[in-house]
């Protein structure tokens, strides 16, 4: 039965998030999420105390929904370490991270909600600061070229590379998109051999 809850409760965080693009926070009630997963009504109010324990349950499962899973990081653990390969990780990060479009734009969402709702922003606050830190120690393991500072800055840079492909795709084509991702790590990782910045 446990199981089966759990199965329940993971639905209809995902039908939050699906609520979340489409409609914003304000459109995030309990019976917009029983319809989007398509439960009888009254049946998201069984598992989630209140609209805020809902917002954030969808900022963390967005997160778990956006993790590479264990093939990706098989392989990019016995992949070359330097800047080229380096650059590909990251073009397939955004690939990822923009097919998830829903979550992505939820996410959004929920960052905006984050300034008014307290509790949220501790959430994904907390969330967001593992997450570079996972990065930055997965980064300094792997053998890759750059530093904790290059970690920090790609993330800042492809986080609104995402942002503009998902809310105005037509900025840039996607061949522009690849080609500043590969600008961004040329530009921002130092050269492994010397430590010095080549661009």
């Amino acid at each position: 039965m446990a199981r089966r809850n759990d199965q329940r409760r993971a639905a209809l965080v995902d039908a939050a998030i699906e609520v979340l693009a489409r409609e914003g926070a304000r459109g995030l009630t309990f019976r917009a999420v029983d319809a989007e997963a398509a439960v009888p009504a009254g049946t998201a109010s069984n598992y989630f105390a209140n609209r805020d324990d809902l917002f954030t349950q969808a900022g963390a499962r967005v997160y778990e929904r956006l993790q590479p899973d264990e093939a990706t990081i098989a392989r990019q653990r016995t992949a070359s370490r330097d800047r080229e390969t380096y650059a590909v990780l990251m073009r397939e990060l955004v690939g990822r991270v923009a097919a998830f479009r829903t979550g992505y734009l939820a996410l959004l969402e929920l960052r905006l909600e984050a300034t008014r709702r307290p509790e949220l922003r501790r959430v994904l606050t907390e969330r967001v600061r593992a997450d570079v830190e996972a990065n930055v120690t997965y980064h300094e393991a792997s053998g890759l070229p750059g530093d904790a500072t290059a970690v920090k800055l790609l993330i800042l840079t492809l986080n609104w590379l995402i942002v503009e492909q998902l809310t105005l795709p037509d900025v840039f084509t996607e061949v522009e998109r690849e080609q500043l991702v590969t600008a961004a790590v040329d530009r921002i990782v130092a050269d492994h051999r010397t430590g010095q910045d080549t661009a």
